[in-house]
C-alpha cells in the first residue's frame, strides 16, 4: 500500500494564491494527528502572471512535474486583463485537462450547516448532489479553433465519441455507488442531462448512457433535458443525486448548483482521469479582491479533502479516506459554530483566520 505522496501545487493567479495557502495549511495539520501517509508539497508556476513574465501560461517544466506527481492541487488561473494576442483569455487549467486526459469534472453541491441557500424552503443538509461534466469533448473540444468568416459568420464544433461518453457515464455510475453516505434514504440515481430531442449528438450521448446504465442495474437511471434540469435544480434539488452531462452544459449547471449552496466560495471540484487528478475550487481568480484577505478558502480546503479521498481510493489507503472525511467535518463544524465565517458567508474573518479555524477543528 502506497503511503508517501508527492503533491504538485499550482496556486495560479489572484485569489488562487490566497486560498491555496489555506488548503495546504489544513493538509499539513493532518499528519501530526494521523498515521498512514505522508504528503510532500512542491509549488510550481503557471497562470496568467506566469504568461506575462515568461510567455508561457503552462511551462513544460510545470507540466512534467504535474505528470510525475501523485495529485495536483490547483488554485485558480487567468486574468481578464492578460490575454493572448488574439484577445482570448488564458485558461491553462483547461489545457491541463486535455494534456492529462482529465475527462470527469466532479462538482459536488452540498449545503452545509450554517450556510443559507437562496431557496427559502431548503434547509442545511437537504442538498447533496454531484454534477459530472465530460471535460475532453463536447463544445469545448473546439476551444480556440472556431472559425469567424469575413466577420459575418462564426462556427464552433461539438464533438462526442463513444469512448468519451462511455467512460464519463461509467464514472458517474461508479461514483453514485460510492455515495451511500449521502442522504442514505435517497435512491441512488444517475441522471443523463442532454438535449436529445433536438440534437443528434445528444441523442447519441443518451444512447451510450443507456448502454452503460444497463451494466449498473443497482443504480437507478434517469433522463432530463438541459432546460428542464436547470428548472429541477431550483425546484427540487433535494431529489437529485448524480447528474452527468456534456462539457458546456456541465459548466453552466455547476455554477447554478454553487449558487444554491452559498456561492462559488463553497464549491469544490475535481478533474479526474484514469491516471491523474487535479483538485481546485470551482471559482475564478477574482483579481479585484486578491491579497485583501476576504476570499473564502473553504472551496479550496474541501477540494483538498476530495484529493485525499481520491488518493485513498486509488491506492487502497483507508487512512487517507478517513482524513478526507475529517476535513469535511472540520469545515462543517466551523460553519455550524458561526464564529469564524468568511466574508461571503456573512462573516468578517480573514482568509487565513478561516484556514486556521478549520485546521484547529481537526483536533
Amino acid at each position: 500500500m502506497k503511503t508517501e505522496f508527492d503533491i504538485a501545487v499550482l496556486p495560479g493567479d489572484g485569489i488562487g494564491v490566497d486560498v491555496t495557502v489555506e488548503a495546504v495549511k489544513v493538509l499539513q495539520a493532518l499528519p501530526a494527528r494521523s498515521t498512514g501517509f505522508t504528503l510532500r508539497f512542491q509549488t510550481h508556476e503557471a497562470g496568467a502572471i506566469c504568461y506575462q513574465r515568461t510567455g508561457a501560461d503552462l511551462p513544460p517544466a510545470t507540466v512534467a512535474e504535474a505528470r510525475a506527481a501523485d495529485a495536483i492541487l490547483l488554485g485558480a488561473m487567468g486574468h481578464p486583463d492578460i490575454r493572448r494576442p488574439d484577445g482570448t483569455e488564458l485558461a491553462p487549467q483547461v489545457t491541463l485537462r486535455v494534456l492529462l486526459d482529465l475527462y470527469a469534472g466532479v462538482r459536488p453541491c452540498k449545503l452545509y450547516p450554517g450556510v443559507r441557500s437562496p431557496l427559502a424552503e431548503v434547509r442545511s443538509g437537504e442538498i447533496d448532489l454531484v454534477i459530472i461534466r465530460e471535460q475532453t469533448e463536447g463544445l469545448f473540444a473546439s476551444q480556440n479553433c472556431g472559425i469567424v468568416l469575413h466577420d459575418q459568420l462564426a462556427t464552433e464544433t461539438l464533438i462526442m465519441t463513444r469512448n468519451g461518453v462511455q467512460r464519463v457515464c461509467d464514472f458517474a455510475f461508479r461514483l453514485a455507488a460510492r455515495r451511500k453516505h449521502a442522504l442514505p434514504k435517497r435512491t441512488r440515481t444517475v441522471t443523463c442531462v442532454d438535449k436529445a430531442n433536438i440534437f443528434k449528438s445528444f441523442a447519441f450521448f443518451r444512447k451510450v448512457f443507456d448502454e452503460v446504465a444497463a451494466r449498473h442495474p443497482d443504480i437507478r437511471a434517469d433522463h432530463a433535458y438541459i432546460d428542464a434540469q436547470a428548472l429541477y435544480l431550483v425546484q427540487r434539488p433535494r431529489q437529485l443525486d448524480v447528474l452527468v452531462t456534456e462539457n458546456l452544459f456541465g459548466d453552466i449547471l455547476s455554477d447554478l448548483g454553487a449558487g444554491l449552496i452559498g456561492g462559488m466560495g463553497m464549491a469544490p471540484s475535481a478533474d479526474i482521469g484514469d491516471r491523474h487528478g487535479v483538485f481546485q475550487p470551482a471559482h475564478g481568480t477574482a483579481p479585484d479582491i486578491a491579497g485583501k484577505g476576504i476570499a473564502n478558502p473553504l472551496a479550496a480546503i474541501l477540494s483538498a479533502g476530495m484529493m485525499l479521498d481520491w488518493l485513498g481510493e486509488r491506492h487502497g489507503n483507508a487512512v487517507l479516506q478517513d482524513a478526507s472525511v475529517r476535513i469535511e467535518r472540520a469545515v462543517a463544524s466551523v460553519l455550524a459554530a458561526q464564529k469564524v465565517l468568511p466574508v461571503d458567508q456573512g462573516g468578517s474573518a480573514h482568509t487565513s483566520e478561516v484556514g486556521d479555524a478549520v485546521a484547529a477543528a481537526l483536533a
